[in-house]
C-alpha cells in the first residue's frame, strides 16, 4: 500500500488535503493525523472492519479499547445509552481538550471499535486539524496513537511515517503535538476514576468531580487476564528496544548510581544531571517542570535504541499533575522495573 503524505499548515488553502483524508476515513481507511496529545491512527468507528484494521496496522491485541473522537458535543448522544449531567461540567472545562471520558455505549459502536466491551471511550481533541478532519469526514473517528503497539508514541508526522508507511491509506502532518502524551482517561461508568493520567490532571478534575481517584492499574502492573476499560492500562506500552530500568532518586543519588554501574548502559535523566557525561545518555526535559518532561518524553524514548546499550536507567522524580502522566508511560515502558535509591 502507498501512504500519502497531506501537509496541512492551513485550514483553507490546504482544504483539499484535508478533504482527500476524510473521504478515505469514510471509506472506512486509515489516516494518521495530529492531536494536541500525540498523533492518532484514525478509522471510522461505525465500521467493524476499520476498526480491525487498526488493529491490524498497529499490531495491537483486539481486546484494547480504542477512543472515539468527536467534533462537538452534539455528536455524543447517538454513540452512548445516556449522557450524565457531569458530561456537561467536565465539557465546560475540558473539551475541546486532552480529555477522553468512558460511557455505555450505544448499539452504534460495534463491539470490535469497544475492544468487546459495552462501554466506549470518547474525546474531542483541541487540534484545529484533527477537529476540521473530523467535522469535513461527518463520522465518529476511532482513533489509537499512530505507531505500531507497544512501541512510543508518535509526536510528529515523521513518527507516524517510520512506523506505519505503507500499512496505512495517509499521514497528515499538522506539525508536533503540544502537550506530548496521550489523554487524560476517566470512566463514569460506576464511582469515577481515572484510568489513564494526562495533562487534564486529577487535581483539575477534582473541581468537578471531588471523589474522583486514580484507579489501581494506573500505577500497578493488571493481569494479564484482565479486562481494562481504557487503553494504555494492561499491556506493556511506549518501550523501546533496549531494557529501561526506572530509578527514583536524588540528581547527586542517580550520579553515584551510575558510577557503581559495571555493565554497559546509558541514562535517561533531566537536563543538568549528569554534566559529565559518563555514559551515552538523552535528556526529557528540567526536573522541576513535568510539561516539559511530557513534551519531550516520546521523542526521547524513540532515540534509547540509538545509544547501543544494553540497558538505560532513566531518572524519575515523580512530580504531582502531568508529572503523573509522565510517570505513568514511564512505568510501563520500564515494564514496572523500578529502583529505588
Amino acid at each position: 500500500m502507498e501512504t500519502l503524505y497531506l501537509k496541512v499548515r492551513d485550514l483553507k488553502q490546504d482544504g483539499e488535503r484535508l478533504d482527500r483524508a476524510a473521504q478515505l476515513l469514510r471509506e472506512g481507511q486509515l489516516v494518521a493525523f495530529p492531536t494536541e496529545t500525540v498523533y492518532g491512527l484514525g478509522g471510522n468507528a461505525l465500521l467493524p472492519g476499520a476498526a480491525k484494521a487498526i488493529y491490524a496496522a498497529k499490531g495491537r491485541p483486539s481486546d484494547n479499547p480504542l477512543i472515539v473522537h468527536i467534533s462537538s458535543l452534539q455528536e455524543l448522544p447517538p454513540l452512548v445509552r445516556e449522557v450524565p449531567p457531569a458530561i456537561h461540567q467536565l465539557a465546560q472545562r475540558f473539551w475541546p481538550g486532552p480529555m477522553t471520558v468512558v460511557l455505555s455505549k450505544s448499539d452504534w459502536i460495534p463491539s470490535e471499535t469497544s475492544g468487546g466491551l459495552d462501554t466506549v471511550a470518547i474525546r474531542m481533541p483541541s487540534h484545529p486539524v484533527a477537529q476540521e478532519l473530523i467535522r469535513r469526514s461527518g463520522v465518529p473517528v476511532a482513533a489509537p496513537s499512530a505507531n505500531l503497539s507497544g512501541s512510543p508514541s508518535p509526536t510528529c508526522a515523521e513518527h507516524c511515517l517510520h512506523d506505519l508507511d505503507g500499512r496505512i491509506a495517509a499521514i497528515v502532518d499538522g506539525g508536533a503535538c503540544q502537550v506530548g502524551v496521550e489523554s487524560t482517561v476517566l470512566t463514569l461508568c460506576g464511582e469515577p476514576r481515572v484510568l489513564r493520567p494526562g495533562a487534564v490532571t486529577l487535581e483539575m478534575l477534582r473541581q468537578v468531580l471531588p471523589d474522583i481517584r486514580y484507579d489501581p492499574g494506573v500505577f500497578h502492573h493488571l493481569p494479564d487476564q484482565a479486562k481494562v476499560a481504557s487503553p494504555g492500562m494492561k499491556y506493556k506500552h511506549y518501550a523501546p528496544h533496549t531494557r529501561v530500568v526506572l530509578v527514583r532518586g536524588s540528581r547527586e543519588q542517580f550520579r553515584r548510581f551510575l558510577q557503581g554501574r559495571q555493565e554497559p548502559f546509558g541514562a535517561l535523566c533531566f537536563e543538568g544531571d549528569l554534566p559529565q557525561e559518563p555514559c551515552p545518555l538523552l535528556t526529557y526535559g528540567r526536573e522541576h517542570d513535568p510539561s516539559s518532561q511530557a513534551h519531550q518524553l516520546f521523542d526521547a524514548l524513540r532515540r534509547v535504541d540509538g545509544l547501543r546499550v544494553p540497558v538505560v536507567y532513566a531518572r524519575v522524580s515523580g512530580e504531582e499533575g502531568i508529572g503523573q502522566a509522565v510517570y505513568n508511560r514511564l512505568l510501563r515502558a520500564a515494564g514496572f522495573e523500578e529502583i529505588a535509591l
